[in-house]
């Protein structure tokens, strides 16, 4: 086609029809169709499209998990402790315990006695009388019973109380959560799950709710009890302030050369993944308190600032920052969060930290933490929570001492034994106690002899005192008369 149109200089629709003869298969009116489509230029696929496809690798950071490892250690101390403070008398059967197996996550109900004796500082057994007893009964009946030790209930008093004082702070927060929502309204059935992280005490359905009408009520709904938002509040509809930029040190405070992200330490991350997260910093903030999901478009900039400005304000309401991501996933549709919302987490390592570990994943809220893994601002919940963490970690302290004793005192009582065995040894005469291996290796004059038999091919040791009624013994057995058997002796 290039010597072509060297050779023969005309117009462009004499060359196309020229061109038609040297095609003959594809119709004329694709072939016009693509000959003014081609010139036209190609729109570029948006660069969040593609960043959102891709998938990142997690990098861990130990200082935070070690929080999850913790909380998972203390998840049964937690639930345990829940039913026992939903009982008038704080105390619960054995036998009625073995049926909350599945609350308690434990899948074999007679492993709950060996999992309360873990936590000798958290819970004790004790026995209660039977009050229905059998009219033939000859003693008393008693029940196996659990319930929190003098510390642990104190400190649980102490929470309640706590949660019964800051309850305004707690209504502000629920409050927070409806106006975040769509239909401004929120199942009570799903804020169950993220109550706890929330700092929500356990009658929070029925005391919480019911004690501020002027803010929310609960109303029934086809999926249940929902708490509505009854006023809006324009002082809470600001998203929390973006964190200030971190210190680097240097003598001369000059703008940076280049743009950079402040990323924790050991993580690295692609250009082109960079190139995104610096795209989307620049971005103007998009407040999910007055823009709704649907005024943007979806798979959009301004859409994933506004999804993550969701999950930042979720975590920040909670106590310690960070949650399930199930808990958040259940709210995907009352707070228009994405499909892919783990991705979107996982996507801006520079606001989140999603930690694996445990059986469900966490998010952390990253600017709430310092490089050690500790929170900068620490509420009293959290301090109350960290001091039931350190009693389940006594508990851990007694548990190993009485192991060690457990083993101090199995020695000693064989040491016992064996001083027992040597006392009765002693008190015994040389004569009671001759079996002719007590003075074997002492001195070649002991007095012991070596026999050998080569028809039994026997060794036998006797002393020079037993020689004769050994000797005796074995004539008689050989079929010796006793008269012969004297007279063989008497010549020796």
């Amino acid at each position: 086609m290039m010597a072509l149109t060297q050779l023969l200089p005309c117009s462009p629709q004499k060359l196309f029809l020229f061109s038609t003869f040297l095609h003959p298969s594809t119709p004329l009116e694709s072939r016009r169709c693509s000959l003014t489509t081609k010139p036209s230029s190609k729109k570029l696929v948006p660069l969040s499209f593609d960043i959102s496809c891709s998938s990142h690798k997690i990098v861990r950071n130990p200082s935070l998990d070690k929080h999850v490892v913790k909380q998972n250690r203390v998840r049964f101390v937690q639930k345990l402790k829940t039913l026992l403070l939903s009982k008038p008398k704080h105390y619960i059967p054995i036998q009625i315990l073995y049926k909350c197996s599945s609350y308690l996550g434990i899948e074999n109900p007679r492993t709950i006695l060996s999992m309360i004796r873990r936590y000798p500082t958290i819970f004790q057994l004790f026995t209660t009388p039977t009050p229905h007893l059998p009219i033939n009964a000859t003693k008393s009946l008693s029940t196996l019973c659990v319930r929190m030790t003098p510390a642990a209930s104190s400190l649980a008093m102490q929470e309640l109380n706590l949660k019964s004082e800051i309850a305004d702070k707690l209504a502000t927060k629920l409050q927070k959560l409806l106006m975040l929502s769509s239909h401004r309204r929120l199942l009570l059935s799903k804020l169950v799950h993220i109550g706890p992280d929330l700092g929500f005490p356990p009658n929070f359905r029925s005391r919480l709710c019911n004690d501020y009408p002027d803010k929310f009520k609960t109303v029934e709904t086809s999926y249940g009890r929902a708490l509505e938002l009854v006023s809006w509040d324009q002082e809470l509809a600001n998203q929390m302030p973006s964190s200030p930029e971190v210190d680097r040190g240097l003598i001369v405070d000059r703008p940076p050369k280049f743009k950079r992200l402040n990323l924790r330490r050991g993580l690295n991350l692609k250009r082109r993944h960079q190139d995104y997260l610096i795209k989307f910093r620049e971005s103007p903030d998009v407040c999910p308190y007055k823009t709704s999901s649907e005024c943007l478009a979806s798979e959009s900039i301004e859409a994933e600032k506004r999804a993550c400005a969701v999950v930042r304000e979720v975590l920040g309401l909670t106590v310690e920052k960070r949650t399930l991501i199930d808990h958040l996933t259940h709210f995907r549709q009352e707070f228009a969060l994405p499909n892919k919302l783990r991705g979107l987490i996982v996507r801006h390592p520079e606001l989140f930290y999603v930690s694996v570990k445990g059986t469900r994943d966490s998010v952390f809220l990253v600017e709430a933490y310092n490089d050690n893994g500790d929170l900068l601002e620490k509420d009293e919940l959290s301090l109350i929570r960290e001091r039931l963490i350190d009693l389940v970690q006594e508990g851990k302290r007694i548990r190993r001492e009485r192991r060690r004793k457990g083993s101090m005192e199995e020695y000693r009582n064989d040491d016992k034994r064996d001083e027992g065995i040597d006392d009765y040894h002693s008190d015994m005469d040389d004569d009671e106690y001759e079996d002719g291996f007590e003075n074997l290796f002492d001195s070649e004059d002991s007095g012991v002899e070596y026999h050998f038999d080569e028809e039994e091919d026997d060794e036998a040791w006797v002393s020079s005192g037993e020689s004769v009624g050994y000797w005796s013994r074995k004539l008689s057995s050989s079929g010796m008369s006793n008269d012969e058997v004297k007279s063989v002796i008497e010549s020796w």
